[in-house]
């Protein structure tokens, strides 16, 4: 090598840096579950930027409940079946996947790695599975079409208090090609996310001087962050604050279901509302006239103590019955999960937190590992059942503790697509 060889560019050097390429590939590449990820992603993030993506409302049980409750239940196999080849492919609201999986909306995922929600998109174009971004997204609507074209993309809005500016958001969707308009209900006012409270976190990203240390310990972040394009709200937003300032100023909390018309008005394409717990508001959101739900309580990042979806999806369903499409989210870290989430009623399994670790361990191949790892358990856990396809898999196929009811024996989703077999 010549010793005048020239010194690389901020963007050669920022380029041959980031994660997915080199060391951190083969590192996110060797993570056997959801867990490695998680341990990675803390590993290479500063503390308060981490504690955003793991942390949750108040103490946390809300979100330690979401994952323990698809730990409790107990699958049961059938045998003597042909399993020598599973399907997993499903429809979602009138297109084919390949799996009963959708990247869920996360805002700001350029915190995490520059990638960010472009990254997300490429991934799951690739699985060929739904993705949605969200409205507080750091990519704009046109650059995540941009990034992967024949993506099936899902919108989730949050109604903003200034109805012309969600009207603007909406238009933009629809014209970079959105299909599904996800519509979420659950954040009336903001949660109190003690960890973000404790670090000072401010959105658009900062800190206070007492957490910088934290940051100096990260460099490559540092590195990533300094050397590509600004990380902010590319659908607009409030001044600069804390979570819960932006949240309570821009979103509306005098949002009823007399909404839904106006947002029918504006939107001809499948319309699905995230954040149910309660049979009663799914009921009334089918004779609204909505598509589908997500049962979900945000992760635990909002109401503290909030039921589990899992423990409130069997319900739902019972109420909505077999013919609206419905999605769960919260605490589903394995292809086993997902499964259970089919037993319990489910048609898809909204993904969160699980590609999030994976985004900030390496980028786009870190997304990609995490869905290798659902999927390839998923396949493996339908085999292990005696399904062959997502189609076969029933509420006989669960058996919970009695804070867990399944669906009724026969339960089917009428989305799900049947083996030929």
């Amino acid at each position: 090598m010549s010793p005048h060889r020239a010194v690389p560019s901020i963007r050669e050097a920022a380029r041959m840096v980031r994660l997915g390429e080199g060391p951190p590939r083969r590192s996110v590449r060797s993570a056997a579950d959801i867990a490695d990820l998680r341990e990675r992603a803390r590993r290479r993030l500063p503390g308060p930027v981490f504690d955003y993506l793991d942390g949750a409302a108040g103490n946390e049980v809300a979100s330690v409940r979401n994952r323990d409750a698809f730990d409790r239940v107990r699958l049961v196999s059938r045998v003597l079946r042909d399993v020598s080849v599973v399907d997993t492919t499903t429809d979602m609201l009138g297109r084919p996947a390949a799996a009963p999986v959708i990247l869920g909306p996360i805002g700001l995922t350029r915190v995490f790695h520059p990638e960010g929600e472009a990254a997300v998109a490429r991934v799951a174009a690739a699985h060929g599975i739904p993705a949605a971004l969200s409205t507080m997204a750091s990519t704009s609507p046109e650059a995540f079409a941009q990034a992967a074209p024949a993506l099936d993309r899902w919108f989730q809005l949050y109604l903003w208090r200034d109805r012309d500016a969600a009207r603007t958001i909406i238009e933009r969707a629809r014209r970079a090609g959105f299909r599904v308009l996800m519509l979420t209900v659950d954040v009336p006012v903001a949660g109190e996310r003690l960890r973000d409270v404790r670090a000072g976190l401010q959105f658009p990203p900062s800190v206070p001087l007492r957490t910088a240390i934290g940051f100096a310990r990260h460099p490559r972040w540092v590195w990533r962050v300094l050397t590509s394009e600004p990380i902010g709200f590319a659908t607009g937003g409030g001044p600069r604050g804390d979570f819960v300032a932006q949240t309570n100023a821009l979103l509306d909390p005098a949002v009823t279901f007399r909404d839904l018309e106006w947002l029918r008005s504006l939107w001809e394409g499948p319309i699905v509302v995230k954040g149910v717990l309660s049979p009663a508001d799914a009921v009334a959101l089918r004779e609204h006239g909505m598509d589908g739900l997500v049962v979900s309580n945000h992760g635990g990042r909002q109401l503290e103590g909030a039921i589990a979806p899992a423990e409130a999806l069997p319900a739902i369903r019972a109420a909505v019955g077999p013919d609206m499409f419905v999605a769960v989210d919260g605490g589903i870290r394995s292809g086993a999960h997902v499964a259970a989430a089919l037993a319990l009623g489910a048609d898809a399994a909204l993904i969160g937190r699980a590609y999030l670790y994976g985004l900030a361990a390496g980028g786009e191949a870190g997304v990609d590992q995490a869905l290798r790892i659902l999927e390839s358990g998923l396949r493996r856990t339908l085999a292990l059942l005696g399904a062959a396809s997502t189609g076969e898999v029933t509420g006989g196929m669960a058996r919970v503790d009695s804070r867990l009811r399944t669906p009724a024996e026969g339960h089917q989703s009428r989305f799900a697509v049947r083996s030929s077999g």
